[in-house]
């Protein structure tokens, strides 16, 4: 077998070190999307048996709270909260996470250091999400219990490295030794055999389950994820913060004025504060940031998110047991 670890002796559970880090029956985790990942899809991830993430970055520090009380309500497994940490008052989430022992974090766009040992204070397991084997070093350096190294494939804010999934995972995985999870054109279980082949312990997936009915997301953009086919989405605002997302008229109009050599500061206006909410979660398919990976060309249905982790668990055991069998 490639990979480390090793299938129970019913086959109904993997054993590694990111099953055994999260306390969790498969090493599949989901993505804490903005506007997409409230506590009805983490809940639903964890039960089926992965690891389910809030994503606080659409979320004010008292709907954070809310949303970790019912998610401890609707279930009884370890799930966690995606934090990104570039958000302003993002004390007040820290506050609020270690004042509902929230007992796994997983931190993105900021330096680990800032506040991993703070996290770790109170017994809470750090993950930090990186785009570089360099700032998975620094991750490490900074005492994270495990990276997610994300490939350009992903959708949303991406790493200005453009670094695929393919030339990434086994580049982190030569750099590191704490446990790694693969993320980026992820979403069935021959992708996560293909990342653990390559030396991740577990993946991440944020397209699929965008796909359910316990996402958050507007039911229109779930609907446009799995009409887009190959080429339709496409990294853009580069000048800004990179971001992947559904070719549409507000992606024109940010073509337009990066064609037209605009500064910063007015694509800043262009894109405005809302233009996520108002794609993703409002369902504007015309104004709105519609955020989403590569991975969506090959999505072709909406499905409960624990059927999700059993069809991907399923698809990893039966290639781990023929790989060549597709």
């Amino acid at each position: 077998m490639l990979f480390e670890g090793k299938f129970t002796a019913d086959a109904k559970a993997f054993d590694n070190r990111i099953t055994q880090l999260f306390g969790i029956q498969y090493p599949i985790i989901q993505a804490g999307m903005i506007w997409a990942s409230g506590w009805k899809l983490a809940s639903a991830v964890s039960n089926a048996g992965g690891l389910g993430l809030i994503g606080a970055g659409s979320m004010y520090p008292e709907t954070l709270r809310e949303h970790i009380q019912k998610c401890k309500a609707a279930t009884t497994k370890p799930f966690g909260v995606n934090l990104p940490l570039l958000y302003p008052d993002i004390d007040k989430h820290v506050a609020v996470i270690i004042e509902e022992k929230v007992p796994i974090v997983f931190t993105s766009a900021g330096n680990p250091k800032t506040w991993t040992a703070k996290f770790k204070e109170h017994g809470i397991t750090v993950v930090h999400v990186v785009s570089s084997a360099k700032f998975a070093k620094k991750c490490q350096d900074a005492g994270v219990d495990a990276v997610v190294a994300e490939g350009f494939e992903a959708g949303g804010h991406n790493g200005r490295e453009e670094t695929t999934t393919l030339c990434l995972i086994p580049s982190v995985r030569d750099s590191i030794t704490i446990p790694l999870i693969a993320a980026g054109g992820i979403a069935t279980g021959r992708g996560m055999y293909a990342m653990m082949a390559l030396g991740a312990e577990g993946v991440q997936m944020g397209s699929r389950f965008v796909c359910s009915p316990e996402a958050s997301s507007n039911t229109a953009f779930k609907e446009a994820v799995v009409n887009a086919g190959e080429g339709d989405t496409i990294v853009t605002l580069k000048k800004l913060t990179p971001v992947r997302l559904i070719k549409n008229e507000f992606y024109k109009q940010v073509q337009q004025a990066e064609d037209n050599c605009l500064p910063a500061p007015e694509l800043e206006h262009l894109l405005g504060r809302a233009r996520a909410k108002k794609g993703m979660f409002e369902g504007d398919l015309n104004e709105g940031e519609l955020e989403i990976g590569q991975i969506s060309s090959i999505i072709k249905e909406i499905k409960p998110a624990g059927e999700i982790v059993l069809e991907v668990w399923n698809e990893f055991k039966q290639t781990a047991q023929n790989p060549f069998s597709y």
